[in-house]
């Protein structure tokens, strides 16, 4: 097997974060003759194509992102010894590359990654928002050392990965005070005809949501559908509506958001989830996050 030439991998590397060979000769300094032979060369070895031509630019084909996802861990842990060679810190720095689905409200998120910031090691966090599927597919070919979601991986994803859960709560309502005296019922009745904003349709808890509402018999106005949780939160604050968000954050979102208590259940659970492509947790950053999830948090037992 030939053995993995860097200087190829630079080229490639610096092709693909510049997006054209004639913009990465111009970082190179070398002629777009010379990448181009160096690229094929590269290829050549490689068994595949890494790019496909896109208009003027070129884009990874799948293999060339899985080539990319390794280079950018080469060339970052090439630039911290560097820097470890220059300023001889006393400990290594320990990098968390974690995807946030895009449904997880942003006060849990930091709620569930703020453990990780008080290990004793410096780390250096790359947190990345997106939708479920495309967080996984960067997991899947390491991009990502782990993804917080408020549901599992789904059985039919194209993923080899595991669901770990770090805890569940129950739900509380919030709106603002001027909202409560137009609905002072007890609750939950309050919530009948009320206005009431409602989490996107990627969101686990909009279906647990809208089950809840007509086991009780409520039929909310729905004012608005947000994808955004702190979006919706700035709405709710505006007077929009009544909304909704995990009881283990509600302290924190009547603080933030200057609204009230309208009221809580425990008949609708929200879970919170880390997914790994480990069965077993090792990273010391996640099993951070997780001891502290289940442990303080959400009180879980068991490990």
């Amino acid at each position: 097997m030939p053995t993995l030439n860097y200087k190829h991998l630079h080229y490639f590397w610096t092709v693909a974060k510049a997006g054209s060979i004639a913009r990465a000769s111009e970082q190179l300094h070398l002629t777009p003759q010379t990448i181009s032979g160096q690229l094929s060369l590269f290829e050549e070895i490689q068994g595949e194509p890494l790019f496909r031509k896109s208009g003027r630019n070129l884009e990874l084909t799948e293999a060339g992102r899985l080539v990319l996802s390794y280079a950018e861990d080469i060339f970052a842990l090439g630039q911290e010894l560097e820097e470890v060679l220059h300023h001889r810190p006393t400990e290594r720095t320990v990098q968390l590359r974690v995807g946030v689905s895009d449904a997880l409200p942003k006060t849990v998120a930091y709620r569930l990654l703020e453990p990780a910031l008080k290990l004793p090691q410096t780390l250096r966090i790359n947190c990345r928002e997106g939708k479920l599927e495309v967080l996984l597919a960067e997991l899947a070919i390491h991009k990502l050392d782990v993804v917080m979601s408020d549901s599992p991986m789904s059985a039919s994803a194209n993923v080899r990965g595991y669901s770990h859960q770090l805890g569940e709560c129950g739900i509380s309502f919030f709106g603002t005070r001027d909202l409560m005296t137009s609905y002072p019922q007890k609750f939950p009745g309050n919530l009948e005809g009320a206005p009431f904003l409602l989490p996107g349709e990627d969101a686990a808890l909009r279906a647990r949501l809208l089950q809840w509402f007509d086991q009780q018999g409520l039929h909310p106005r729905i004012a608005g559908e947000f994808d955004d949780s702190a979006l919706m939160s700035a709405f709710g604050q505006a007077g929009a509506g009544f909304f909704a968000a995990p009881t283990v954050i509600a302290d924190m979102v009547m603080r933030q958001y200057d609204v009230q208590l309208l009221g809580q259940t425990d008949e609708i659970q929200e879970q919170f989830y880390a997914i790994s492509v480990q069965r077993k947790l090792t990273h010391p950053a996640v099993l951070a996050i997780s001891h502290a999830a289940r442990s303080d948090l959400f009180a879980m037992e068991g490990g």
